[in-house]
């Protein structure tokens, strides 16, 4: 049922038993690397940080996240099946809960309103199941310092509000801090390096700096990245056109239409590339594949 003073509809749920937490590691890391396409840092940052955190019985803070890239790279992607592999009914479990700007947070002048709205929401999730998942979408259109609101469930104090709160997981969503990453690889493909070279390292302070000195994303000057909170900021690179055709064939198969090499080939020739003349770089993604397959078969 709905709390009182959520105007926005988001249920807090009485809970009712989830799937094993544990022993899914094996078969989310083979799905990532069957149909995550082109993202090696991703597969290894995600499996290997929610099995190190799964496996503690008793971590010191919840497992926060933060999925940066261009569109279509597969950030959502990425956060839905791993909250398939958690709960049995993936993302209409009443242990996940979504919070888009968008949707949840539309007005600039309600913000203080929706701060103590998303606090309530939050702790009183934990409270019905303290393995509850997070998930906050398009933080590149967040008010600057609403989700800052959240940083006393982010940290290693032991009780907050009267409420355990270390074993859940949140998952921030950005394309904030994509261009920085896009243009660090492009940068190596001018060097005629291998995208697959591309470290954390290499990416994770300059995403970090751009997210947090742009006054319109929402974690402008925020305390989430001051404080050291994310655990993973994991990076999503852009795509070079096998990896766009390796999406078409995924999606084919997943139509269940015949996989033929002309529509891959077209498919794959009508998306949009960066920079122009080479065409190194999808544009956008995989994310317009599905559509464009019903035009060409």
């Amino acid at each position: 049922m709905a709390s009182n003073n959520n105007p926005n509809n988001i249920h807090l749920l009485t809970p009712t038993h989830s799937k094993s937490w544990f022993g899914f590691i094996p078969g989310l890391e083979c799905d990532l690397a069957l149909n995550l396409v082109g993202q090696h840092l991703v597969r290894q940052l995600v499996v290997k940080g929610v099995r190190e955190f799964l496996q503690n019985h008793d971590p010191v803070k919840p497992l926060v996240m933060s999925f940066h890239g261009w569109t279509g790279t597969g950030k959502t992607f990425v956060s839905s099946m791993l909250v398939r592999y958690l709960f049995r009914d993936g993302l209409r479990s009443p242990y996940v809960h979504q919070f888009s700007p968008i949707v949840h947070f539309p007005h600039a002048e309600q913000i203080k309103q929706y701060k103590e709205n998303l606090k309530s929401w939050i702790q009183g999730n934990l409270t019905n199941c303290g393995r509850s998942v997070f998930l906050f979408d398009e933080m590149d259109k967040m008010h600057p310092g609403l989700i800052d609101v959240i940083i006393p469930f982010l940290g290693p104090s032991w009780v907050v509000y009267g409420t355990n709160y270390r074993k859940a997981i949140f998952i921030f969503i950005s394309n904030g801090g994509g261009e920085q990453i896009n243009q660090m690889t492009l940068d190596l493909w001018y060097a005629r390096k291998d995208r697959e070279e591309i470290s954390l390292q290499d990416l994770e302070s300059a995403v970090s700096e751009a997210v947090f000195e742009n006054p319109n994303n929402g974690f402008w000057k925020s305390g989430i990245i001051e404080e050291h909170l994310i655990d993973l900021l994991v990076p999503f690179l852009p795509l070079k056109q096998h990896h766009v055709k390796q999406c078409v064939v995924n999606e084919l198969i997943q139509q269940g239409l015949t996989v033929r090499q002309d529509i891959i080939q077209a498919v794959a020739d009508s998306i949009p590339y960066f920079p122009e003349e080479e065409r190194a770089f999808s544009s956008t993604g995989c994310k317009t594949v599905a559509s464009r397959i019903t035009f060409f078969s």
